[in-house]
């Protein structure tokens, strides 16, 4: 298992990043375009854009509305600058930008700046090494315990179901309380958006090797543990309350509600349609 992992991770576009940044420390202005070119040239590669949240999604399906965008994830290229050449090379402005791709708690890329603008001025110091240590997806995969994998790909399972649950509000599938509490421990551990980033509901192989070894860090452990412990103090997440049906009640009532939200979705385009014929 762990020879297939670092082989793939080997090839995985995180793993260059992680050389091109490298190579370009200490490489003065030159190694410094070079970089950003490397860079550019694999992530217009493999362009990414965040999906739009759930509940956006969900709100405007409701209201027969066009689906809204989710944001880019161009701003990965600042961070990727900073591990090679250093943050002070990079800049605060730059790094909030990045900071604020990934949509953690909600933080726009102003409340970046005000924070890393803070750290600049002589506040709190930021541990910028942190940026390198954790950019380093091989390593961690080398050095972890035959157990600690098990447990990593254990924990990624999990999530994955989880993570799939929290898509599918935007779905239309029915909210039970028990859903919504699910819900609420991803977004108090602020992780929807670092999920969104880190799980493929259907991964590659190489997708899956990536998201494994993210998963040897405790952040995700901990988040998984907390969210069986919630399921387990209320396992009845596909129960409508006072339906006796359980599960088949469940999926009936979204089968309604996709069955009743197309046909007022194709009334009013056909009422639209019709407004414009009779003023031609």
């Amino acid at each position: 298992m762990r020879e297939a992992l670092v082989w793939v991770l080997r090839g995985s576009v995180s793993h260059r990043l992680l050389q091109a940044a490298r190579a370009a420390a200490g490489a003065g202005e030159e190694g410094q375009d070079a970089l950003y070119a490397v860079v550019g040239r694999l992530l217009a590669a493999r362009p990414y854009r965040r999906a739009a949240h759930p509940a956006l999604v969900r709100a405007a399906l409701l209201a027969d509305e066009d689906l809204p965008e989710g944001p880019d994830f161009k701003g990965v290229v600042h961070l990727v600058a900073a591990i090679g050449l250093g943050a002070q090379e990079v800049g605060a402005d730059a790094l909030a930008e990045a900071f604020a791709s990934f949509g953690i708690y909600g933080l726009t890329g102003e409340d970046w700046a005000q924070m890393l603008g803070a750290a600049e001025r002589g506040g709190p110091p930021v541990d910028w090494g942190l940026l390198r240590r954790n950019a380093d997806v091989l390593g961690p995969v080398q050095r972890a315990s035959d157990e600690e994998l098990v447990r990593a790909r254990a924990v990624l399972i999990g999530l994955r179901g989880f993570y799939g649950l929290y898509v599918m509000h935007g779905l239309l599938i029915p909210d039970t309380p028990a859903l919504a509490v699910l819900r609420e421990r991803i977004d108090e551990w602020g992780m929807f958006p670092v999920l969104d980033h880190v799980i493929s509901v259907s991964p590659s192989p190489r997708q899956f090797a990536e998201s494994l070894a993210v998963c040897l860090e405790p952040l995700f452990e901990g988040l998984y543990e907390a969210l069986m412990e919630q399921l387990k103090a209320d396992p009845k997440i596909f129960h409508m309350p006072g339906d006796e049906t359980g599960p088949a009640g469940f999926m009936n009532t979204w089968i309604r509600t996709l069955r009743e939200q197309t046909r007022a979705g194709s009334g009013a385009h056909g009422q639209a349609g019709g407004s414009g014929e009779g003023s031609a």
